[in-house]
């Protein structure tokens, strides 16, 4: 759906309304974007089916016409290239009955020599009939209306993923659209769909099923050469089918989900039907080219001759069926995103814009942000949002819809704000960053800053200064008799400070802001360096006594257990011990 702003009167703020509109199947819609211009109604030729010369409203003349038509009387996409051809920017149809708003589709094939199907650029939309009715009212009395046609909630966008499917035919050419689609990896969730249909129990052994459809008759697909006398066959679609979603499975099972693509690109590059080599053989080439594991490929495929379900292609049956917001799929190619069907043509921006619509913003993969999908709002004035000229930051982000203002993170430094008015670095890295937004200064080889980076936010003057962090001056500590008040010192301001001296030879001390004499301040030095010496004389002595206690001891002990296994003379010559050499007494004996 397409949200319309619309505004009359006089003024064309004077009465508003916001409607909803069916978007077009054909032209180019502006998915993700808007666009505004003024209504324009054919006093002759009003259903549109004819060429048609009308102008704009001289007073709404620097916006682009929106053509409004009624329905009826021809194809709609007939009234939608005559609007193009007159210069329209937009198409509006009011229906003709009450009931809920329908998809304009476009015919099958353009019959006359103009080919204008294919040639429609501009989007178009469906509105009920009693909306119609007060534009065509409001037209007819002469007043000017603006509308603005809103796309941006047209695809759901709820998270930084988008999940797609395209329905087509394994005989469909990919080439650039796969190309295109590629740079999505990593962002998208890409599924591949066929369609197919069941033939009839009753057709099931005609020449005509038994040539389109494989497993007796379950899943079919058309001759792709309207001929079923020779050529390559329905059935013969329906096996590739199977493959390339066989294919996709199994590269998704084994985490190589771009195969598919490759698959797709050079099957169709390799094994084309207009070279006759449309073919199994083909097929399995272009798999062992890539490294695809074949036999388990034909393990998911089944037996397309057997007489049962196949439950790959059931599945597709099933998924073929709308659920939701999303109606069934009937025709070849379709695009779902994010299970909202693709309304317009198939045309590369057109898709792109699609799929780049259902990120969540500021999710957006880079492609999105070129400038032929999307204008940057943030060159211009920064979008409104904060900005710091100095160091070149702002909080400006631009996004596929249009812009957010959000207070950024810069070389691992985040800014906190609104991001509108304000942001300030925030953290303890935030002084490197333009000094966290704080004052600072630099006079006479010095330099003052009111950013601490023992803080993580916040901004305080410096010791000397006075003012709110933002901006800081210098105090006057000498004036305002702030420091310097010892008696006889003379004060001098400084930038940041100030310089205070003492009559005389004495020396000023600023912590005390004080002056003491400076022999004093010698002698002081000498009574320090004599206790000092004094420490160090008693801790050498000290250490000296210990180490003559320590070794007595040691000796002491050394002799107590040498007593105990080797007797002292004194204890010899009272307990003698005969030897060899003495003679034995009598009466004794060996």
């Amino acid at each position: 759906m397409v949200v319309m702003r619309c505004a009359w009167g006089g003024s064309w703020w004077r009465r508003t309304a916001s409607h909803d509109g069916a978007i077009g199947n054909f032209g180019i819609p502006e998915y993700g974007g808007s666009m505004v211009g003024s209504v324009v109604y054919p006093q002759k030729g009003s259903f549109g089916c004819v060429p048609l010369r009308v102008t704009s409203p001289s007073s709404l003349a620097p916006l682009p016409p929106l053509f409004f038509f009624l329905t009826v009387e021809c194809y709609f996409a007939l009234k939608a290239w005559n609007a193009q051809q007159a210069g329209a920017a937009a198409v509006l149809v009011a229906d003709s009955i009450d009931e809920p708003l329908i998809t304009m589709d476009s015919p099958e094939e353009s019959t006359d020599s103009d080919g204008y199907v294919e040639k429609l650029r501009i989007p178009s939309a469906l509105i009920d009939r009693a909306f119609g009715e007060n534009l065509k009212q409001a037209l007819k009395k002469g007043q000017d209306v603006l509308v603005k046609l809103d796309w941006t909630e047209s695809m759901p966008h709820p998270d930084e993923r988008v999940e797609y499917e395209l329905w087509t035919n394994s005989n469909d050419e990919c080439g650039t659209r796969c190309d295109e689609q590629m740079n999505f990896l990593g962002y998208t969730q890409f599924t591949p769909h066929y369609i197919t249909w069941y033939c009839p129990q009753a057709f099931i052994l005609s020449n005509q099923c038994k040539s389109q459809c494989i497993n007796h008759g379950r899943y079919c697909a058309p001759d792709p050469e309207q001929n079923f006398g020779e050529g390559y066959q329905g059935r013969d679609v329906v096996f590739e089918n199977l493959r390339q979603l066989c294919v996709h499975r199994v590269a998704n099972e084994s985490n190589r989900s771009w195969v598919w693509w490759d698959y797709v690109t050079d099957f169709h590059i390799r094994c084309s039907m207009k070279e006759k080599r449309y073919s199994k053989e083909c097929a399995e080439d272009v798999m062992k080219s890539l490294d695809l594991p074949i036999d388990k490929i034909k393990k998911c495929m089944g037996n397309p001759e057997a007489d049962v379900d196949n439950e790959v292609l059931k599945t597709e049956q099933e998924l073929q069926v709308g659920r939701g917001s999303r109606g069934d799929v009937t025709i070849l190619p379709t695009l779902v995103v994010n299970n909202i069907q693709y309304r317009g043509k198939l045309e590369r921006t057109a898709v792109l814009k699609a799929i780049c619509a259902g990120f969540k913003e500021t999710t957006e993969p880079q492609v999105c942000l070129s400038g032929d999908l999307e204008t940057n709002e943030c060159l211009e004035r920064h979008g409104g949002c904060w900005h710091d000229s100095r160091s070149n930051i702002t909080a400006c982000k631009d996004t596929y819809r249009g812009r957010v203002c959000k207070c950024p993170v810069v070389d691992g430094v985040q800014y906190r704000g609104d991001g509108y008015v304000s942001c300030e670095a925030f953290g303890p890295a935030r002084c490197a960053m333009n000094n966290g937004g704080c004052w600072s200064d630099t006079k006479n080889g010095k330099t003052f800053s009111a950013c601490s980076d023992s803080e993580v936010t916040g901004c305080q003057c410096p010791h000397g200064f006075q003012g709110d962090g933002h901006k800081c001056e210098d105090v006057n500590e000498c004036k305002e008799r702030l420091a310097c008040q010892c008696d006889g010192c003379t004060c001098k301001n400084t930038w940041g400070g100030y310089d205070c001296k003492c009559k005389g030879n004495l020396l000023y001390i600023m912590e005390q802001d004080t002056c003491i004499e400076r022999s004093g301040s010698k002698f002081g030095w000498s009574l320090g360096f004599l206790v000092l010496a004094a420490l160090v004389g008693a801790g050498i002595a000290g250490y000296i006594f210990y180490k003559y206690r320590l070794r007595s001891y040691m000796d002491s002990e050394i002799m107590a257990i040498m007593s105990q296994y080797m007797p002292l003379d004194n204890h010899n010559n009272n307990n003698e011990v005969p030897t060899e050499a003495q003679a034995l007494r009598p009466g004794s004996s060996v």
